[in-house]
Parts: structure tokens; C-alpha cells; sequence
């Protein structure tokens, strides 16, 4: 609905949702953050590594880690509250390994008795810009079918197993979304996924099926933002198709409008380090992804930030901004 404002009605600011998790998303959000829309992230809740895989044992809590980032990224705090939410403990018996935002917010899960709670309680205090949502408050765990037929269990040890993933499905199957996720996304002028790890992060909120169900009710347009390079153990070899048509067996239905890749050629130095790790870059297969019925959005879109490759956030985060409110402007025509 549109709002007053000095006497008259004023635009509805943009709500975008963004769905996904790992360093991916937060990259994205800290540039999306300073455009005039509202924000909403839902988070994935399939983490089974490290600090949040500890406390998800030991206090029965939903894992904390990639709704932390997600919170730092959007926060409006000094760089000095950012680097203590970051902060992870070299030493300590019971304390080394853990993060101290993942503590703070194991803290405030005991303390409101909810996660949900907690989450908004630290959203105010780190005067968050925007809304933080998991995609679900049940206990997910994923699990990996193998193309040897073999299955692999845990969102963490999925990558480590040097085979091929044939699929991925979440244990229970049936898990329930939050309802404030849906609510969000059926207010939603359009809907990010990505970027992000595709079988370890994006997938497991696809696969929370009232979620997915969801997201292809809204006639919101739908984003994917492709990864730049490919993930050892997860994405070997892939295209830009690849991720898509991925997603699409995975949900058994296409549902994307558009596709944001990278079209910038990468020095010959960050591409000897990245092969090293066994990664290479996504190549943009246009021909197939305009057969998929995708608008391609090919322009260059990374940055080189601290030895390692990110997608400029704030380029990104234009080009979606830029993609919303032409939409808006030919929906606007159309009903004139």
C-alpha cells in the first residue's frame, strides 16, 4: 500500500527478500543495505560445522553462524561492534573455536526462550536494517544422496567427501517455514536467492517445501545471483545452468525470471590461486540460459577484497534495485 507523506501519498519503499546463507549472502547484504528498500533475509538452519554446530548439540538451539553474519551485515554499529561479533576465541577450555556473536545469541535464546525472539532482540541492538529470518524453527539437518549411491550426512561434511552430489533433501522432510518468512515473501516487489554455497545453502531453504511454495506463489519477479566461481565439492564443473537447472530438479518446477552473472575477465594471478583450491570460474553459457526463459544480466560484478574474489556489493546490489523498479514502472503502465 502506498504511504502518506506531507499531505499526500507517497511510493511504497521496495521490500526485497533475500534467501539464502553462507559468506555469499552477507557480502550482498552489505551493499543492498544502503539502497532505499527494506530488506528481509531468510536464512538457512542446516548448519552442522564449528561453533554453531557445538551449540546446536549441546544447547539445543538452532545454529547461530550464518544468522550472525547475516546481522552483522545488515548492522548500523561502529567497525569496532562488528569485529566483536566476529570475534572467535583461539584459547579457552570450552571457548576456543566458539564465535562470540554465536554465544551472544545462545545467550538471549536462554534468555527470551525462543530463537526467533533472540534474534530480533539482537537485531535491536545492533540497530539492524531490516528483518532476520530463519527459514524454519524446526531442527533441520541435511542430508546428500551421492551419484556412487552412497549418502553423506551433515551440511558440513557434504563438501569433504571428494564425490559427485546427486541430490540433497533435508531430514525431517517435511519441515514446517516460519510464518513471518512467508509473510515476507508474499509482500515481496522481488526475491533474491543467492548468491551462496547451491547444495549447502540455497537448497536448504528451497527444500523447506511451504517456503518453496511460497516463492512460487508470489508474482514477484524471482533474482538468482550466480556464484563467480565454482565450490570444490560441491559445484565442479559448472555452468551457470547448471545452478539453475540444479535448483529446478531439486523443486521439480522452474521458477526463476532472471539470471545476475559475472562477465568480468579474471587476472591470471586470482585464477592460479583459486585452481589451487580446485575452484574455477562459472562460465556464463547464454545460449542455454536464455533457452531455461531467463533475462540474463551479464555485466562485470566482482571485486578482489583480502586475497579472495567477491561480488561487488554495491554494483550488485544496483543492478537489482535498477531490475525492481523498471518492473514496477512497466506493471504501473500496464495498469493505466
Amino acid at each position: 500500500m502506498p504511504t502518506k507523506g506531507m499531505g499526500r501519498l507517497q511510493p511504497r519503499q521496495l521490500r526485497i527478500v533475500v534467501i539464502g546463507g553462507g559468506t555469499g549472502l552477507s557480502v550482498l547484504l552489505r551493499g543492498l543495505k544502503h539502497e532505499p528498500v527494506h530488506i528481509t533475509a531468510i536464512v538457512t538452519v542446516a548448519d552442522d560445522g564449528g561453533s554453531s554446530g557445538r551449540l546446536r548439540e549441546e544447547m539445543d538451539m538452532l545454529p547461530p553462524g550464518d544468522i550472525r553474519n547475516v546481522l552483522t551485515a545488515l548492522a548500523d554499529t561502529e567497525p569496532m561492534m562488528e569485529k566483536v561479533m566476529q570475534y572467535r576465541f583461539s584459547t579457552g577450555t570450552g571457548l576456543a573455536g566458539h564465535n562470540l556473536g554465536n554465544l551472544l545469541l545462545a545467550a538471549m535464546n536462554e534468555i527470551t526462550g525462543d530463537f526467533v525472539t533472540a534474534v530480533k532482540t539482537l537485531s535491536g541492538v545492533l540497530a539492524v536494517r531490516g528483518d532476520v529470518l530463519p527459514a524454519s524453527t524446526q531442527s533441520i539437518r541435511l542430508k546428500a544422496e551421492m551419484t556412487d549411491g552412497s549418502f553423506v550426512f551433515g551440511e558440513s561434511q557434504i563438501p569433504l567427501t571428494g564425490k559427485e552430489i546427486k541430490r540433497v533433501f533435508l531430514d525431517p522432510e517435511d519441515a514446517v517455514p516460519l510464518s513471518e518468512a512467508l509473510l515476507a515473501i508474499a509482500d515481496a516487489d522481488a526475491i533474491l536467492i543467492g548468491p551462496g554455497s547451491l547444495y549447502t545453502s540455497i537448497l536448504p531453504n528451497l527444500l523447506v517445501r511451504g517456503l518453496f511454495a511460497a516463492i512460487k506463489r508470489s508474482a514477484a519477479p524471482k533474482i538468482y545471483i550466480c556464484n563467480v566461481m565454482t565450490q570444490p565439492g560441491e559445484t565442479d564443473g559448472f555452468t551457470a545452468s547448471r545452478h539453475v537447472n540444479v535448483m529446478y530438479e531439486h523443486v521439480n518446477e522452474p521458477f526463476l525470471d532472471t539470471i545476475i552473472v559475472n562477465s568480468a575477465e579474471l587476472p591470471n594471478h586470482v585464477l592460479e590461486k583459486y585452481a589451487e583450491k580446485g575452484a574455477a570460474p562459472v562460465p556464463c553459457d547464454l545460449k542455454k540460459l536464455r533457452q531455461l526463459g531467463l533475462h540474463v544480466v551479464a555485466k562485470p560484478l566482482v571485486t578482489f577484497e583480502d586475497g579472495y574474489l567477491r561480488h561487488d556489493a554495491h554494483a550488485v546490489s544496483k543492478q537489482v534495485v535498477s531490475l525492481v523498479k523498471r518492473r514496477r514502472k512497466v506493471l504501473k503502465l500496464e495498469k493505466e
